[in-house]
């Protein structure tokens, strides 16, 4: 399985120009601070929108400036966890992950979704937490609850924003063993941005760094440990 991922544009002063292409399913995102990874991932999702420039999925134009085209979120078939969750307050957390198959292009009955959602909850370990609104989870609870979501329909691309980031070691340990099973098992494409070297082994993917805007060295974590391009890839991994 191959995938490729163009993007060209502009936000502000900001440009970023990467072209990500990979025969593995899953790419680690690394990067300093400012180097454009939430960007990268909030304008393949669709959440956010260039001033100008062109990214296309797949060889597929989701958005040209030039060309007036702004393919919106929900017909780009992506999975999204963002740093600030995007859970919706009003709905309960089974009614949060199961959203995605009721809205999504296969729709099942009411039941079938529910269950569904109840399933991947109790694998990632909140099904406790099943009628709970979000407003009543800690961080690390949400974090879960949105990266169930965002699994829970099978999206032909999973972008994943620090999807471990709030969660306490022993859960952290035990959602990178389900998050690279999953991965590896769906052989579905999925970009994790990670700023944790932990992550970066125990997910065994393909390790992209991204500084400025742009693409500066990709490859396995061995091969970035034995020879980084940059100061900040050598101090990533001499941890």
């Amino acid at each position: 399985m191959s995938w490729e991922i163009t993007i060209q544009a502009t936000v502000g002063d900001f440009a970023l120009d990467v072209a990500l292409a990979s025969d593995a399913p899953h790419t680690v995102l690394i990067g300093p601070n400012g180097s454009g990874k939430t960007t990268l991932l909030r304008m393949i999702a669709g959440a956010y929108t260039p001033a100008r420039g062109r990214i296309t999925i797949g060889g597929r134009t989701v958005f040209d400036s030039a060309e007036r085209i702004a393919l919106p979120p929900e017909e780009r078939r992506i999975g999204y966890v963002p740093q600030g969750f995007g859970l919706f307050p009003h709905l309960s957390v089974v009614d949060n992950v199961a959203f995605g198959l009721e809205h999504g292009s296969r729709k099942t009955t009411a039941e079938a979704r529910r269950g569904k959602a109840l399933g991947l909850l109790a694998e990632l370990g909140c099904e406790g937490l099943a009628e709970r609104s979000p407003s009543r989870l800690s961080g690390g609870e949400q974090q879960r609850v949105a990266l169930a979501r965002a699994l829970l329909v099978e999206p032909a691309l999973l972008l994943l924003d620090e999807p471990l980031s709030t969660l306490d070691p022993t859960r952290r340990r035990h959602l990178r063993e389900i998050l690279a099973h999953r991965l590896s098992s769906q052989r579905r494409p999925a970009i994790t941005v990670t700023h944790d070297l932990n992550d970066v082994e125990a997910l065994g993917a393909r390790v992209v760094v991204l500084e400025a805007g742009r693409l500066v060295q990709q490859g396995t974590a061995a091969e970035l440990r034995a020879a980084p391009a940059s100061e900040f890839v050598a101090a990533f991994f001499d941890r």
